[in-house]
């Protein structure tokens, strides 16, 4: 079955940086729209960064200029590489992808910035 596996979450300080992963089996994500996706306390979950099938990136603005999505294919990985943290990006972090009109979901990561 499709799995995805998140992992490269923490606790940082305020400013700091992580690199998430989203590692498929059973897909290709290099074939894939990937989204990152994140989730506070409280919060629904909202949209973060995608890149497309194709390599376009787009960015929810809150994290234009500090995150970055990317893909590499020998992996079969997706990351967000996110710098520059602050105390609001806290949350857990999932990736998502869809085939067939069925929507796959890794387990999440939780990232933790500290003021």
């Amino acid at each position: 079955q499709v799995q995805l596996v998140e992992s490269g979450g923490g606790l940082v300080q305020t400013g700091g940086s992580l690199r998430l992963s989203c590692t498929g089996s059973r897909i290709l994500l290099s074939i894939q729209t990937v989204d990152w996706y994140r989730q506070a306390p409280g919060k629904e979950r909202e949209p973060v960064a995608r890149i497309t099938s194709g390599g376009s990136t787009n960015y929810t603005d809150s994290v234009k200029g500090r995150f970055t999505i990317y893909r590499e294919n020998a992996k079969n990985t997706v990351y967000l590489q996110m710098n520059s943290l602050r105390p609001e990006d806290t949350a857990v972090y999932y990736c998502q992808t869809s085939s067939y009109k069925a929507h796959y979901w890794g387990q999440g990561t939780q990232v933790t910035v500290s003021s």
